[in-house]
């Protein structure tokens, strides 16, 4: 009897991954659908809910400092909720996405972290802004990275969908960064440079249950939310088994929480 079908499977053809590597990352349309995305995004509105307990600053305002009041939430975020939610894990997102991870960037990959983020309606000051992920790790030897974003709403330029700036993968060095209020013990946020007048800038738009992946030196960033709808997105990443060995020995886990001396071992920190 054939094998039953691959509940991870999503088709991906060579266009696609040659399309990744040129432009830093790539649109995957219907990446989860139907009851499964269902189940995902109940789960997600119990964390915005906060029905799910979330320690400390795991729980927190990406546009603002820590000292924010929840009422006043521009960009509400929710750092590892499957480690606060264990029975998260494994789950047909993450599963489908280690696929594709391993299909774009290669072998020996590793879940390093995930990550809810999301911007009620009518907050024009709900932007996260410009970055690239390596800027926010430790340096570790093998840096290959796929990172996902799965929309859980339809998502454009006008509720604060994501922007990247394409084939800034393949500049030699990292942009600037530096913290958005001057200190990471104030706000984790870090904000990279963007030239106006080089960068080619373009927009995700997606569908619901549609999603994302890009690079790990890919720039990318996203405007406030002036809709009347909410953006709310998933990420997970996947990466180099030795860069999250690497990282956990170093006391390194992505959460809000890590001590301050950890945090500051960041790439931004380190000459390219």
């Amino acid at each position: 009897m054939p094998a039953p079908p691959d509940p991870g499977a999503y088709p991906l053809d060579d266009d696609q991954v040659a399309r990744f590597h040129q432009d830093g990352w790539l649109h995957l349309p219907g990446f989860v659908g139907g009851a499964e995305l269902d189940a995902l995004e109940a789960l997600y509105q119990r964390f915005l809910h906060r029905e799910i307990p979330v320690e400390g600053r795991d729980f927190c305002d990406m546009s603002a400092d820590y000292q924010a009041p929840l009422e006043s939430f521009a960009i509400l975020n929710v750092m590892l909720p499957g480690r606060y939610y264990p029975a998260l894990r494994g789950n047909v997102y993450e599963r489908r996405a280690a696929a594709v991870a391993e299909r774009l960037v290669g072998p020996d990959l590793q879940f390093d972290y995930d990550q809810l983020v999301a911007k009620p309606p009518g907050r024009a000051d709900a932007v996260f802004h410009w970055h690239q992920d390596l800027a926010y790790w430790p340096a570790t030897t093998d840096t290959r990275t796929a990172s996902f974003w799965l929309a859980l709403d339809d998502v454009g330029p006008d509720n604060g969908g994501v922007h990247f700036v394409e084939g800034s993968h393949r500049e030699a060095r990292l942009r600037r960064h530096g913290p958005l209020h001057g200190d990471r013990d104030v706000s984790h946020v870090l904000v990279g440079e963007v030239d106006p007048a080089r960068d080619r800038v373009v927009p995700a738009v997606l569908r619901r249950g549609d999603a994302t992946v890009h690079h790990e030196r890919m720039l990318h960033g996203s405007p406030g939310n002036a809709s009347a709808r909410w953006r709310r997105g998933w990420v997970v990443a996947l990466r180099a088994r030795t860069a999250v060995e690497a990282e956990r020995a170093m006391g390194f886990t992505h959460s809000h929480n890590d001590p301050l001396e950890v945090l500051e071992a960041v790439s931004f920190r380190r000459p390219e």
